[in-house]
């Protein structure tokens, strides 16, 4: 259980995440995959990185149970600042990051397939922030990489998902490939992208990112100021507490 890191192929760093039972990860969680990714980024030998997830889905976001328990701020600030250095670890990556998701992408996991440079996802993905429905906000910067702006705002407002086959359509997955074939199909990706020359690879990464119109981390930080306003306003509490109700009814 955690993050681990494997080398299945020349020149390709798989990170993995296993927090059962659904990938809602702890404060520590972030971290250690934000530590993760950097170290296999940092490798000279790396020419690019999957990152995967073991279990039901790719990543339901934060540990809702442990906010819960903290009843003051100081897990929300540690979850707010986890997920930060966890996304910035995708995009500042020094070479490409593939994301292979399969199952649920929900909250911080858009925040972190919306930062990778590739994503490669199996037919039964669903895409989405249900952040209104737990009292939260955050990672619309990320979701707007993945979908067009005024679609976008109909998933934020609504919580709804989106399937894999929506997203390749709108040009931000890949492939859509059967489960069986999602991780063996992200490595073919990362191979193909591992042929190219390391140091070019590395240039080519820096090169993209400073043409990007958005800075993702800055305006991922500003929505979090919302995030921590709807908290210390209590609205967040309150509807964060009705979170898993109907599954408790």
């Amino acid at each position: 259980m955690g993050v681990s890191t494997s080398s299945p192929g020349k020149g390709i760093a798989l990170v993995t995440v296993d927090f059962p039972p659904v990938n809602a990860l702890p404060v520590q969680g972030w971290y250690e995959l934000a530590d993760a990714l950097r170290s296999a980024g940092r490798d000279p030998g790396t020419r690019c990185v999957v990152l995967a997830a073991e279990g039901r889905g790719f990543n339901a976001g934060v540990d809702i149970k442990e906010m819960r328990r903290d009843s003051g701020h100081g897990a929300l600030i540690g979850a707010n600042r986890g997920c930060y250095e966890a996304f910035a670890a995708v995009y500042e990556c020094e070479v490409p990051v593939v994301a292979a998701v399969h199952g649920f992408c929900l909250g911080g996991g858009i925040g972190l397939v919306g930062n990778a440079d590739a994503i490669v996802a199996s037919d039964d993905a669903t895409f989405g922030l249900p952040e209104l429905d737990r009292g939260a906000l955050g990672a619309a910067t990320h979701l707007a990489r993945l979908v067009p702006q005024h679609l976008m705002r109909a998933l934020y407002y609504t919580s709804r998902t989106a399937t894999a086959a929506e997203l390749h359509a709108h040009g931000s997955v890949w492939r859509v490939v059967p489960g069986a074939e999602l991780r063996s199909a992200a490595l073919a990706l990362a191979a193909e992208i591992a042929l190219k020359d390391g140091y070019l690879i590395r240039l080519a990464k820096a090169a993209i990112n400073g043409i990007d119109p958005v800075d993702v981390r800055r305006s991922y930080r500003f929505e979090q100021g919302f995030t921590f306003e709807a908290n210390l306003s209590g609205v967040a509490a309150r509807v964060r507490d009705t979170f898993g109700e109907e599954e408790r009814s």
